[in-house]
């Protein structure tokens, strides 16, 4: 796939001669504009004053529909839909990958990401997150990448993260995003901007040092697996704590000291130093972790927390308020816990048993769209046309989710109140994003509204329940359109439309 990428761009820049970047990205958009991003000849949205099923799917387990998936899964079926989404390697992706893997930082390796500058590495991770999330065709896959990242949050921010990070979203959340709950855990727990963000790196006990760091060991069992109320003491934390001593990042390069090991670490590289490890025996909830084991210690705190009953309920929780529900009916909760324990935390198993339930479309409607959900829903309905440079990505931080940018390791919230306050920035978002000016960014709406048969010919309130339909998978109600009744510019009435309280809502 790479390699067909590649050879499509450079027969386009040959055809073109010297470009510059924005040139070559007309010459992207326009390339990849005729493949999977492009807009239908004739699109039809829901008659049913009820959120379309297929439409709700599409809303949750991707990150809103681009026009034509509706269709699409319409004519797959909801169960085949979600199958092909859990097997991301079978899906072309060609169109995304052109659009949003031109970014140099994005494939290197710690060590060589210092050779970058930090604005350059900060704007390319998020430009590509923004972009994947956008055009790629493994929406699934997307969601739940966003998902993992929240759920083990790194601040850019802190120390030396900017330059780890891009290796922590390839090898840590890309790499095991549908894979294995353990596996995740294992890679975050020895990345290195994981050791650098939670203090791991300076977790060692020394004659002059006896009492390791708590820090990650503390939020291995809060956040990332039993959850506050799991069960833990703090004498747990501090036992787990011990077994995660030793591991550390080499921060220095390489003319400026020297690490006691058989080898010289890569500067970035994360490794286990035995000199730094506490190698008494542990007791870790209830489990005894012998002496003697050295790196090996990590290997059995990974599975004792990992395959605690506490940790099965916890993900079971946090992935049914994501999908389903914040009051997820317990008969659910208890189902994808079950299927946590059966299946050793295989992600795509607890997708299933979520994205198969009844609960799960009972669940129409009911949450609030966090900004960066809104912001590429919004995108993805209108078919934009972006390359996510800086006029795009201000408007995540104007409503307070800049991405790879939340202080602390609870990640941003799913709750709805913290959001609320920013509401008037999605409205302008939504009136400036449909009067196409924000630079950079361009929208289909007039083959949009040609698709959908709402052209200039038809009554306001044709074009907008047509609009409306499409936009939420639903009819309009009459209050609904009396909102956009009245307004003078195709632009505004749809700017209204996207940000009415049915398209926040998912």
């Amino acid at each position: 796939m790479k390699t067909t990428r590649r050879q499509v761009f450079q027969a386009a820049a040959l055809s073109s001669g010297a470009v510059a970047l924005s040139g070559c990205e007309r010459v992207i958009s326009t390339i990849t504009s005729a493949t999977e991003v492009g807009v239908p000849d004739h699109l039809k949205g829901s008659e049913s004053m009820e959120i379309d099923p297929e439409f709700h799917l599409l809303s949750r387990a991707a990150f809103g529909p681009w026009p034509g998936d509706l269709q699409h899964v319409k004519d797959m079926g909801r169960e085949s839909w979600i199958e092909e989404q859990l097997n991301p390697d079978s899906i072309s992706d060609a169109a995304c990958d052109f659009r949003a893997e031109r970014f140099n930082t994005l494939f290197v390796r710690p060590a060589e990401a210092y050779n970058f500058k930090k604005p350059l590495l900060r704007d390319e991770l998020t430009r590509h997150a923004l972009l994947c999330a956008v055009y790629s065709q493994r929406q699934l896959y997307e969601v739940m990448v966003e998902f993992w990242t929240d759920h083990l949050n790194i601040d850019l921010n802190k120390g030396d993260c900017i330059y780890f990070k891009t290796a922590d979203d390839r090898e840590v959340i890309r790499k095991h995003a549908l894979g294995n709950f353990r596996d995740l855990i294992r890679a975050s727990a020895t990345s290195p901007a994981m050791l650098v963000y939670l203090d791991g790196r300076s977790n060692k006990v020394t004659k002059t040092k006896p009492v390791p760091n708590e820090n990650y060991g503390r939020e291995l069992l809060e956040l990332h697996t039993l959850g506050v109320n799991g069960g833990y003491t703090q004498n747990d934390v501090r036992e787990a704590a011990r077994c995660l001593t030793g591991w550390t990042v080499n921060l220095l390069k390489n003319s400026e000291g020297k690490v006691k090991q058989l080898f010289q670490p890569s500067r970035g590289e994360s490794f286990f130093n035995p000199e730094h490890h506490d190698d008494g025996s542990k007791i870790v909830l209830g489990k005894t972790i012998p002496a003697g084991g050295g790196e090996a210690d990590l290997e059995q705190l990974i599975d004792i927390v990992c395959e605690h009953p506490s940790t099965a309920k916890f993900i079971a929780k946090k992935m049914c308020s994501h999908f389903v529900s914040h009051d997820t009916p317990d008969s659910l909760l208890q189902r994808v816990a079950d299927e946590f324990t059966k299946t050793k935390g295989d992600i795509k198993s607890l997708l299933r048993a979520i994205l198969k339930s009844d609960e799960f479309y009972a669940s129409r409607g009911q949450l609030l769209k966090r900004p960066f959900r809104y912001v590429v829903s919004s995108l993805r309905a209108v078919a934009a046309d972006t390359h996510a440079h800086q006029p795009l990505v201000d408007w995540l931080h104007r409503m307070g989710q800049g991405l790879f940018q939340y202080p602390t390791p609870d990640g941003y919230t799913y709750e709805e109140a913290p959001w609320m306050g920013t509401l008037l920035w999605r409205w302008n978002f939504a009136l400036t994003l449909a009067g196409g000016k924000i630079p950079t960014v361009q929208i289909a709406a007039n083959k949009l509204r040609k698709a959908l048969d709402a052209g200039h010919d038809k009554s306001a309130d044709e074009v907008t329940t047509k609009l409306f339909a499409h936009f939420t998978g639903r009819q309009a109600r009459p209050h609904e359109l009396e909102a956009v009744r009245g307004l003078n510019k195709d632009a505004e009435a749809l700017g209204v439309l996207l940000a009415s309280p049915a398209f926040q809502r998912c």
